[in-house]
């Protein structure tokens, strides 16, 4: 075996494969380094999700003819003036992306210097580099990316479809944008508008608010706690989210150190403590985190992405951002992401919903309800307050029973018994043969309702459909939608019928018939939110259960909702025939077993 020096363009293509994984990949690279180049406003310009064409357009400071030559050299750069790894204060720094790129595409680069009346451009294809030549263009710098990966087919192949790939590249877009908001985005796919984020206004603060309601939505802003903490080497500030205003995934997490898109377990894992008791297991809160480091007190040269920091101490960065969450949801800790009228929720229906309940169950000392009312005072999100009169809650119990006289022997009822009364509305009591059961009647229905469906699925039957008396339109991220819409045909088949509706919506006309009323729209982003999370990790089996989780949850019988004894039965006969109905689609128990002899051990009686 003999060692020998590889070829220059081999390199470069050794390289690409970990600077450029995909379109979005190459995409960070040159609008990164429009941004250092004082880039006012770039523009972007895919074809085929950036696999046939992608173009980056800025009016940053240009390039000489000399500079030019130099740019798609390895690792040529402007950007460490002193040679100094601890001391970056540039997005990019290690002069690989050009060439990387250029190995394994057909790359262009037109660009002119301010000031200048002529311009120069130079071709590269796959690592074959063509001299420098005078062209007529405007201030800044143009570079086009054409035919990407075609000298390695190989990693091609793993690329997903045109929209997927645009989806990505607007997702990357989006976190750049969030970090830069004096700067404007347009991107444009196939011809059509995707982005447009104007350049903000007024101090980092404004502007900052302003660029994330472009990018996360005003639903975002509306919800959100503002952050702010710092020590000697560190500022953090930025936004979070009430813990009531919350997603099924973390991508709607943005993590920036110094101005820089970053996915760091540290960051993440801090934000996860912040929330901690506050917010259920599953759901994530949105954020957008700014970490502005001391250069020397961080090391971004972890990887050639640049996407992974290691901080000098991690314990202090860790201990500044969950204080400064904590202390945000401190403040708001009486604000909620609902948007109900709360005054008419109490007003109208707590004293109907106390009329409406009979406890009949003698076996509780229960009194009338005292017919003397107290004085509430509501302190709602926007301040108002108001002074109004509900009735007293304190004396009564939230436990429902009927009298019935089921005769079903107990092989015909099964091990989970006869239902007896619910409580809280939310939970079943049942005697059994040897106890009681405690079922939580959502949790149960759940479960029945994703195996009923998954069934459906494997005969390849379409459920029934409840089509929308006023079709339901649903705001989405631009990744989400085109996500989304990838699996139209599979919902169609869930009975959920879902179209495009614009750039950043789309329409529901349709919902499966077993979910009855539901909120269409927490099921779609929900829906929206999961997909956009599995990437390419799961088959389509698992993804299609992942849908039918999903929708089961949404479709089944609600924590609160009052059941007479019939129903109560029904639900624990379904129980019975449907597999792993021991627990929900999230892994909770639907049920508690008591044993007689453990209750009469609790009265002595053993």
């Amino acid at each position: 075996m003999v060692i020998r020096v590889l070829p220059s363009n081999l390199i470069n293509q050794i390289a690409a494969g970990e600077v450029v994984e995909r379109p979005a990949s190459a995409l960070k690279e040159l609008v990164e380094n429009a941004i250092d180049a004082g880039a006012h406003k770039v523009e972007i310009t895919l074809t085929g999700g950036g696999k046939n064409l992608l173009t980056v357009t800025d009016d940053g400071c240009g390039m000489s003819a000399q500079e030019l030559q130099l740019s798609v050299e390895r690792h040529a750069t402007s950007k460490l003036p002193t040679d100094d790894l601890f001391a970056i204060n540039f997005l990019g720094f290690r002069g690989e992306a050009l060439p990387s790129i250029a190995s394994i595409a057909k790359l262009t680069v037109i660009s002119r210097q301010r000031g200048e009346k002529e311009g120069w451009q130079i071709n590269v294809n796959g690592g074959e580099k063509e001299s420098v030549k005078p062209i007529a263009t405007s201030e800044g710098t143009r570079i086009e990316v054409r035919d990407l990966f075609y000298t390695t087919p190989a990693r091609l192949k793993f690329l997903k479809t045109d929209a997927a790939e645009t989806g990505q590249c607007i997702d990357m877009l989006q976190r750049i944008a969030l970090a830069n908001p004096q700067v404007s985005f347009y991107l444009y796919s196939d011809g059509k508008k995707k982005i447009a984020y104007n350049a903000c206004i007024g101090d980092i603060q404004t502007a900052r608010r302003q660029r994330i309601a472009d990018v996360m939505g005003q639903e975002f802003e509306e919800n959100s706690l503002p952050i702010a903490a710092q020590n000697e080497f560190c500022d953090i500030s930025g936004f979070v989210s009430l813990p009531t205003f919350n997603k099924a995934n973390s991508l709607s997490e943005f993590l920036f150190v110094n101005n820089r898109p970053v996915r760091d377990k540290l960051i993440l894992g801090a934000i996860k403590g912040a929330y901690q008791d506050l917010i259920m297991s599953g759901r994530y809160p949105l954020c957008a985190v700014f970490i502005h480091v001391n250069p020397r007190y961080v090391d971004v040269n972890v990887h050639p992405t640049k996407s992974e920091v290691r901080f000098y101490d991690n314990g202090a960065i860790r201990s500044l951002l969950v204080h400064a969450i904590r202390s945000a949801l401190s403040v708001g800790s009486k604000q909620s992401a609902d948007t109900g009228l709360l005054e008419q929720l109490l007003e109208n229906n707590i004293e109907n919903s106390m009329q409406s309940n009979h406890f009949l169950n003698k076996s509780f000392n229960i009194n009338e309800k005292e017919k003397g009312l107290k004085n509430w005072q509501i302190s709602l999100n926007s301040g108002r307050k108001s002074t109004f009169k509900t009735p007293d809650l304190m004396p009564t119990y939230s436990v429902k029973t009927e009298e019935t006289s089921i005769s079903t022997t107990q092989e015909e009822v099964g091990e989970l018994g006869i239902a007896k009364a619910q409580f809280h509305n939310t939970y079943i009591i049942s005697q059994t043969l040897d106890g009681i059961a405690i079922i939580d009647q959502h949790a149960a229905h759940e479960r029945i309702t994703m195996e009923r469906m998954k069934q459906s699925m494997l005969k390849d039957e379409r459920l029934p459909s409840q089509m929308l008396l006023l079709p339901e339109v649903v705001d989405l991220s631009i990744a989400e939608k085109e996500n989304l819409i990838d699996y139209v045909s599979t919902f169609e088949k869930m009975g959920l019928v879902v179209e495009e509706f614009g750039p950043q919506a789309v329409l529901v006309r349709g919902i499966p018939a077993l979910l009855g009323d539901t909120d269409v729209k927490k099921l779609i982003k929900d829906l929206a939110a999961e997909i956009a999370e599995w990437g390419s990790a799961y088959a389509l089996e698992d993804k299609i259960h992942h849908i039918c989780a999903t929708v089961a949850c949404h479709g089944s019988v609600r924590a609160g909702r009052a059941l007479n004894i019939e129903e109560m039965n029904r639900l624990l006969r379904d129980m019975e025939r449907t597999e792993h109905s021991g627990q929900c689609n999230h892994g909770r128990p639907t049920y508690v077993k008591i044993k007689l002899e453990d209750i009469e051990k609790l009265f002595e009686r053993r």
